[in-house]
């Protein structure tokens, strides 16, 4: 057995690609359509893992993946996703948790949680996923603005 993918459904393509791939600094890997079921998937992969060869479209669960990959998953036809249609969270490791919170929040992004200790932060993505952020290897040492912001919401 082996891991391949976590699937989180998503409203808006334009809006969550913005906030996966320009601020979090997600890749897409492979995108694929299909019109008889309305819905498109879009695989990204995080920038430090290797992924192999993206899967074809009539063996996506045949995929000779190494790292697993994250799933958005755009229904053509309108729904409101409440908690119990997503999950609890995505956890992601940075190599430095400041300039990755520094870029979300310089992009209209909430931080949730602060990364107070320099290790932990959590921010939400467009429909509402909750996402940790962990910062690889040590912590750092705290610094400001985080090290005194209140929490802010849910995560």
């Amino acid at each position: 057995m082996r891991y391949l993918h976590t699937m989180v459904r998503i409203r808006d393509i334009d809006d969550s690609l913005r906030f996966y791939c320009e601020l979090l600094g997600m890749e897409e890997v492979y995108r694929y359509e299909s019109e008889s079921g309305r819905f498109t998937n879009i695989f990204l992969k995080a920038p430090d893992d290797d992924v192999g060869e993206p899967p074809e479209a009539k063996k996506m669960g045949e995929s000779r993946r190494v790292a697993p990959v994250l799933e958005l998953t755009y229904n053509w036809d309108t729904e409101t996703y409440t908690g119990g249609r997503n999950f609890g969270h995505l956890a992601y490791e940075v190599e430095n948790i400041y300039d990755v919170c520094k870029r979300l929040s310089e992009g209209g992004v909430v931080i949730n949680r602060p990364p107070r200790d320099g290790r932990m932060a959590f921010v939400r993505s467009p429909d509402g996923i909750s996402i940790e952020l962990l910062q690889q290897g040590e912590a750092l040492p705290p610094a400001e603005p985080w090290a005194k912001m209140e929490n802010t919401g849910t995560w």
